[in-house]
């Protein structure tokens, strides 16, 4: 019974979502089944669990609350200033309304790798990549893959040296650092991206033989990117974006260089920075939008009105993103769920095989791959080292794995993405499962082919 509970649990959320159910209700529902089918007793499966533990829903609010502001206010102000569409032309000019794609994946895989998190690029890409799609009438599903591909794949997983969560995790666990298995990491990185461009190019001449273009939502503003009075420069405009950025990655690259003092006070902001995976990147963004409002006189007169609508925005990618972490909260109390993790580690699979299953299955239930990867390191690590997997492979195969199927419906991120560029899972699922899901998985199962051919 907890095992057909927990399962038709993940299976409802799933179909709920892909129907397009308001994700907050159908993280409730799904939760109760889960509860009442393991034996979990309401009150402490949602007022503990669901709620505050862990992976409760208001415990992953509280933590990333401040940089879904930020980042929707930059992404608002950087939209209306029109300083993303000014980027977007010059980009055109340089390369071609048709590279609009690659333009985005390259740029969201560059800054994920330098340590940005995946929301903020999303906050901070959607506006830009609004000017260009409508240059280049591409439909917003395939900006969305893209989106995906190169901000929640490769460069989180898979790259060797990522500061990633889902790279950071499995390296304090195991004693191994971040550039475990680079040959793996490096082959894992070209396959997921090769194949993502290969499959997103194919779509975007489907789309336009099939008359396929850009339509914009309900909340989207985008002028046609065409020059006008009161757009910035182009030279002007990136200034923000470059501000937000440096003031990430400026830290992070002084002491990977060795060139951070050693005492005073930029010694101490280097720390602190180093110590602030969230508050930073947030700090870095509202300043980011403070100097554009300075910049940009377009937004004189209105400037508190662009940053309540872009509070606004956050929102509700927040409380969707949440919901379903909490979801998985509950999940993981439940028997079901452990007697899974109790099954594997005795299934008499081949100890690498039985690992890509183990955290595949863990990040699916839980919709998350640093929750997976979390659960995985903490209960079943140790005994697949024992078995005989290196830990260097053993990182770098979970790392990979756990960026698989925790990207189902029911994904926390994948919610958060959809929400933030106003589109529903029918609409854009098909093309971000297989750019998160199908491709990551065959890319996995290719890098443990060859770890054990080496």
């Amino acid at each position: 019974m907890a095992y057909i509970g927990l399962l038709a649990g993940l299976a409802l959320l799933i179909f709920l979502a892909l129907r397009g159910v308001n994700i907050l209700f159908a993280s409730l529902l799904c939760g109760l089944v889960v509860a009442l089918t393991n034996g979990l007793p309401v009150h402490e499966a949602f007022a503990e669990h669901y709620a505050s533990g862990p992976l409760g829903t208001f415990s992953f609010a509280g933590r990333f609350f401040l940089l879904f502001i930020a980042g929707a206010i930059f992404g608002r102000i950087m939209g209306e200033s029109k300083a993303a569409t000014s980027i977007a032309l010059a980009l055109v000019d340089r390369l071609g309304a048709h590279r609009a794609l690659v333009i985005t994946v390259l740029s969201c895989a560059a800054l994920t790798y330098g340590g940005v998190v995946v929301f903020v690029v999303i906050f901070a890409m959607y506006p830009l990549g609004l000017s260009l799609l409508k240059e280049a009438d591409i439909p917003k599903r395939l900006f969305c893959a893209a989106l995906a591909l190169g901000a929640g794949t490769f460069t989180l997983t898979a790259l060797p040296g990522t500061p990633s969560i889902q790279n950071v995790i499995p390296s304090v666990a195991l004693g191994t650092d971040l550039f475990a298995a680079p040959l793996l990491g490096l082959t894992g990185g070209a396959i997921m991206f090769v194949l993502g461009m290969i499959y997103l190019e194919r779509q975007r001449v489907m789309a336009k033989a099939a008359g396929e273009g850009f339509e914009p939502g309900p909340l989207d503003k985008v002028e046609n990117i065409i020059a006008s009075p009161d757009m910035p420069p182009w030279r002007l405009a990136i200034l923000p974006l470059v501000l937000v950025l440096s003031t990430i990655l400026l830290p992070r690259l002084l002491q990977s260089m060795g060139l951070a003092p050693e005492t005073g006070m930029l010694a101490d902001i280097i720390v602190f920075a180093g110590k602030q995976p969230i508050f930073w990147p947030s700090l870095a963004l509202i300043l980011g939008s403070l100097f554009a409002y300075a910049l940009f006189p377009n937004l004189r007169g209105r400037g508190l009105q662009v940053f309540g609508e872009g509070t606004n925005d956050a929102i509700m990618p927040l409380l969707n993103t949440a919901a379903v972490i909490g979801f998985g909260g509950i999940v993981v109390q439940t028997i079901g769920f452990q007697d899974f993790s109790s099954a594997m580690l005795n299934s008499g699979l081949p100890p690498k095989l039985s690992a890509f299953t183990s955290i595949s299955v863990v990040s699916a239930i839980t919709g998350s791959a640093s929750g997976g990867l979390q659960i995985f390191m903490a209960t079943m690590a140790d005994s697949y080292i024992a078995m005989g997997i290196p830990a260097d492979e053993l990182h770098r195969i979970v790392a990979m794995a756990s960026g698989g199927f925790d990207s189902l419906p029911h994904c926390g991120a994948v919610i958060a993405m959809l929400t933030i560029t106003q589109l529903t899972h029918k609409q854009a699922y098909k093309d971000v499962g297989v750019i998160t899901v199908v491709i990551p998985v065959v890319a996995t199962l290719c890098v443990m082919a060859l770890s054990m051919i080496i």
